[in-house]
């Protein structure tokens, strides 16, 4: 992500929204948020299973 820059965002939006549109970008990042949090807590709780066998 370091690699990209400004310009680089930019551009990525710009052609985001004239994809999707408007109307559809919340919810587009509304969705994306969600399942970067399911992803966040399915690995963290991988990892705490994980504790808790080496603990026994």
């Amino acid at each position: 992500m370091a690699g990209i820059g400004l310009p680089g965002l930019i551009v990525i939006l710009v052609v985001a929204l004239l994809l999707f549109g408007p109307k559809k970008l919340p919810e587009l990042g509304r969705a994306t948020g969600q399942t970067l949090k399911m992803f966040r807590d399915a690995v963290s709780g991988k990892e705490e299973n994980k504790e808790k066998k080496e603990d026994k």
